[in-house]
C-alpha cells in the first residue's frame, strides 16, 4: 500500500498590540485560551433561540483575522464550516472594523462574553448577519475557576494512538512516502508555471512567495506576476523602485514622514517610481492585500520586498545557484545568508529607524522553507538531487504549521521529537495534515485515518 492514500493550535505569547477588553473580563488572549480548551462547553444557544454546537473548535489563528479557522459549527442542525471570532462584547464587531474587512466574511459564529440592551447585529462586508452566542458570567467563573494549563493547548487526534503503535520502521515508511508524494506535487506545479512564464519567472515567482512566508504569501506572489521579470532584471535600481511602488507602500510625502537618514533613499524610490507608474500603478479595487497588522518586525513586506530587490540586483547569481545542475543546497544557503542591502540590512521598514545591528534579509530558515517547497522538488523531479540527499537535510526549527501537525499526530511536540528534525518529515507531517485534518469537519470522528493506519506495512 502507497500513500496514494492511506488518502493543535497553540498557545502563543500575546502580540504587541493585543486587544485588550474592558471590565473585569480577563484579556482576550485568555478567553481565546479558555474557547478552544473547551473550557465552556460545546453546547449552547444563540442570541435569537437557535441551538448552537461546537462540532471542531478550529485552527487558532496568531494573526490577523478571525481568532480560529476551520471551525465546524452546527445551528438549528445545520453544519457551517468557516471561521469564528471572539470578542468581549457584540460592539466590538463594528469597533474593530470587522464588519468592513473582506478578512471576516467567512466567521460563522461570533462569541460575545457580555451582552447589550440594544439589538446588535454582527454582519460581514456581504451583509450577511453572523449568528452569536454569549457566554454568561456563570459560565466564564465557572471557566476561570478551573485549573489553567501554562503549556500549549492543543487537540490531539485519534490518530495519535494508532501511530504510536506502529512501530519506528513502519511510520518511517509513512512518513517517506508522504514525503515524495508532496515532493512531486509541488515540482508539478513548478513546471507549470515554468511552461505558462519561462523557468526565471517560476523561480521569481517560488522566491516572492518563499519571502511572504508569516502572512503575505500570496501578496507577494501576487506582487511577482504582475512584474515582467525582463524589466526588473534590466536594471536593478528601477526594479527595487517599482517593486516598493507597485505594492502601493509610495507616496509623495513619505520621505518627510521618515528619519532624516532615509529621506534620500525614500526621495530616490519616488523619483524612480514615477516614471514608471502609469505602467505598473494598480486601480485600488486590485490592490494587493497585505497583512501588515500582528507582523514581527522582521516579516515586514517592507523588508521582505527589500530582500527581492537585493536577489534581482544578483539575479544571474543567484539563478545559476537556485537552479544548478547537480543541485547543491549549501551554496545556495551561503549566498541568501550573505546578501547585503545598505538600506534593508538595518532597517524594518521604509519609515523605521536604523536598528544596531545588522538583520538577515534572507534567513536560513527561510532558505531552507525555498528549497523544501520549491527547489528540492524540482531537483528530484529532474534527477539532479536525490531523495536521499534531501533526506539528510535537517531542520532545527519546525514552523507553526508543524508544530500543529505534530502535535495532531501525535499527541505532543516531545512525542514527536524524533520526526521534527528533518526538511522530509517536516514536508510528511504537512501533507498528511493537508489531506486528512483539513479535509475533516468532524473533530476526527469521521476522518479514516486512523482506520487506514493498520493497514500499512
Amino acid at each position: 500500500m502507497t500513500y496514494l492514500y492511506l488518502m493543535e493550535s497553540i498557545w502563543h505569547p500575546p502580540l504587541a498590540f493585543e486587544e485588550r477588553v474592558p471590565g473585569g473580563l480577563p484579556a482576550e488572549l485568555e478567553l481565546q485560551a479558555l474557547w478552544f480548551a473547551g473550557a465552556f462547553g460545546r453546547q449552547f444557544r444563540s442570541s435569537d433561540g437557535r441551538s448552537v454546537r461546537i462540532v471542531q473548535f478550529g485552527e487558532w489563528n496568531r494573526g490577523a483575522g478571525p481568532d480560529f479557522f476551520q471551525a465546524a459549527v452546527e445551528i438549528a442542525g445545520v453544519v457551517k464550516i468557516g471561521a469564528l471570532e471572539i470578542d468581549p462584547d457584540a460592539s466590538a464587531w463594528e469597533a474593530h472594523g470587522h464588519a468592513a474587512n473582506p478578512a471576516f466574511r467567512e466567521v460563522v459564529l461570533h462569541v460575545i462574553f457580555q451582552d447589550e440592551a440594544r439589538t446588535t447585529f454582527t454582519r460581514t462586508c456581504e451583509h450577511r448577519e453572523v449568528p452569536q452566542v454569549v457566554i454568561s458570567a456563570n459560565q466564564l467563573s465557572d471557566a476561570l475557576n478551573r485549573p489553567q494549563r501554562e503549556v500549549a493547548i492543543a487537540h490531539p487526534g485519534r490518530c495519535v494512538y494508532p501511530l504510536k503503535h506502529l512501530g519506528a520502521g513502519p511510520l518511517a515508511g509513512l512518513l517517506d512516502e508522504a514525503a515524495r508524494f508532496r515532493a512531486a506535487a509541488k515540482a508539478r506545479r513548478w513546471l507549470r508555471t515554468a511552461d505558462a512564464h519561462g523557468r526565471d519567472a517560476a523561480l521569481f515567482q517560488a522566491t516572492a512567495e518563499t519571502l511572504g512566508y508569516g502572512g503575505n504569501s500570496l501578496a507577494l506572489r501576487l506582487l511577482a506576476q504582475r512584474l515582467p521579470l525582463a524589466v526588473m532584471k534590466a536594471d536593478a535600481t528601477a526594479a527595487e523602485a517599482i517593486l516598493f511602488g507597485a505594492a502601493g507602500f509610495l507616496a509623495p510625502d513619505l520621505h518627510e514622514l521618515a528619519p532624516p537618514d532615509t529621506r534620500d533613499y525614500l526621495r530616490g524610490l519616488w523619483e524612480t517610481w514615477w516614471k514608471h507608474r502609469t505602467q505598473f500603478e494598480v486601480t485600488a479595487e486590485r490592490a494587493i492585500p497585505w497583512k501588515l497588522h500582528g507582523q514581527r518586525p522582521a516579516n515586514h513586506p517592507h523588508r521582505r520586498i527589500g530582500a527581492l530587490a537585493a536577489l534581482l540586483a544578483l539575479w544571474p547569481q543567484y539563478r545559476h545557484l537556485a537552479l544548478a545542475r547537480p543541485f547543491k543546497i549549501k551554496p545556495l544557503l551561503d549566498f541568501l545568508l550573505s546578501l547585503h542591502h545598505p538600506f534593508w540590512s538595518h532597517r524594518h521598514t521604509l519609515t523605521s529607524t536604523q536598528t544596531a545591528q545588522k538583520l538577515a534579509l534572507f534567513g536560513r530558515s527561510q532558505g531552507l522553507e525555498l528549497v523544501a517547497n520549491h527547489l528540492a522538488p524540482l531537483a528530484i523531479h529532474e534527477e539532479a538531487m536525490t531523495f536521499k540527499d534531501y533526506y539528510k537535510l535537517r531542520h532545527s526549527a519546525p514552523n507553526e504549521k508543524v508544530r500543529r501537525c505534530a502535535i495532531r499526530l501525535f499527541g505532543s511536540l516531545a512525542l514527536a521529537q524524533p520526526w521534527l528534525r528533518r526538511v522530509a518529515h517536516h514536508q510528511a507531517l504537512l501533507q498528511i495534515y493537508h489531506d486528512f485534518c483539513l479535509e475533516d469537519f468532524t473533530d476526527c470522528h469521521d476522518c479514516p485515518f486512523p482506520e487506514q493506519l493498520s493497514q500499512w506495512k
